[in-house]
């Protein structure tokens, strides 16, 4: 039997007599007109992205982290570090739009809980001797200048058998996963068992050495375009979302002003330097952070020897043929 009020609705639609009674009209079916204008377009000639080249300072964080260390305990917080928020952010959590950073410690001793999750990660540890990464059940020591990886659903776990406290750089794609919403989370049914059966590997896909990736850099070739110094690139296949790239800047060097359509984020592994992002100058130096949001103009150079390590969402922009860049 057909419903009379649902009838008259449509033909009261059709009949409206004006366009704000049709505007009314389709507001009750959760419609809205595509031809009206708004105060955010939903089209643009080119990206203006919210996010805003930002700096951390390493001495700022590794300050604030050595106080947590004596306020919490990592029973307490489970993992003990301070999440780089982009000051422009609509979240209040992403360091750009799909990716965050963070400065993380443990202390000697500690052993942070094994969990998982959807997001992938990384670490690039800036001070550590002694500390260690479980991905998977291999066990993985983290020293000064490794970078470490943590790919989505992996089963991951830290701690630290030294005798100073350890500091590292933390980046993942949890601002894309929550995005795409595909967010899960696990925390080990039997994490002392899961410590207890890890075992002490000698190489890992999930680590690139500080004397590996130099090793690199010293075979790797100049740019001919001038866009990056000596560049290699880390493999992580099992972390399609991100790029991850090392760079050597020798002092007094400097790069071609360039952008893309990918989101950068820069951890200062040697060295001291100043880099534009879009119009405003960062002086960075070792364990510092900074980003450039997509789009953003940027160049680096060098004022002492520096290696500078990046992740970004190329591969993720790649994929979506979204990639585009340009040079000045």
């Amino acid at each position: 039997m057909p419903d009379t009020a649902l009838l008259d609705s449509i033909e009261r639609t059709r009949r409206a007599p004006s366009l704000e009674a049709l505007y009314d009209e389709v507001k009750r079916f959760n419609m809205k007109p595509g031809w009206v204008r708004r105060e955010r377009p939903i089209l643009w000639r080119e990206p203006k992205s919210i996010y805003v080249a930002t700096h951390w300072r390493y001495e700022e964080g590794k300050a604030a982290l050595d106080a947590a260390g004596r306020l919490i305990d990592v029973t307490l917080a489970e993992r003990r570090n301070l999440v780089m928020e982009n000051p422009a952010a609509d979240s209040g959590f992403g360091t750009t739009r799909t990716l965050v950073c963070a400065y993380q410690m443990i202390l000697p001793g500690e052993k942070a809980p094994a969990h998982r999750h959807a997001p992938h990660a990384l670490r690039v540890i800036i001070d550590a001797k002694g500390a260690f990464s479980n991905v998977d059940g291999d066990k993985t020591p983290m020293e000064t200048g490794d970078v470490v990886l943590t790919p989505g659903w992996s089963w991951h776990s830290h701690g630290h058998d030294g005798d100073a406290p350890a500091y590292w750089f933390d980046g993942l794609d949890v601002p894309l996963t929550q995005l795409l919403e595909p967010m899960f989370y696990e925390e080990h049914p039997d994490g002392a068992a899961y410590e207890r059966d890890a075992k002490l590997v000698a190489t890992s896909p999930y680590r690139f050495t500080r004397d590996e990736i130099l090793g690199a850099l010293d075979r790797a070739k100049p740019d001919p375009e001038g866009i990056h110094g000596a560049r290699i690139e880390l493999a992580a296949p099992t972390m399609p979302t991100m790029g991850l790239a090392v760079e050597r800047l020798p002092s007094g060097a400097k790069t071609r002003r360039h952008r893309s359509t990918a989101n950068h984020c820069f951890c200062v592994m040697e060295g001291s330097g100043a880099s534009i992002v879009d119009g405003k100058t960062i002086a960075w130096r070792r364990g510092d952070v900074f980003i450039a949001p997509c789009w953003a103009w940027h160049d680096h150079a060098a004022t002492s020897d520096a290696v500078l390590f990046a992740m970004s969402d190329e591969p993720l922009m790649r994929f979506a043929r979204y990639y585009r860049a340009e040079t000045a």
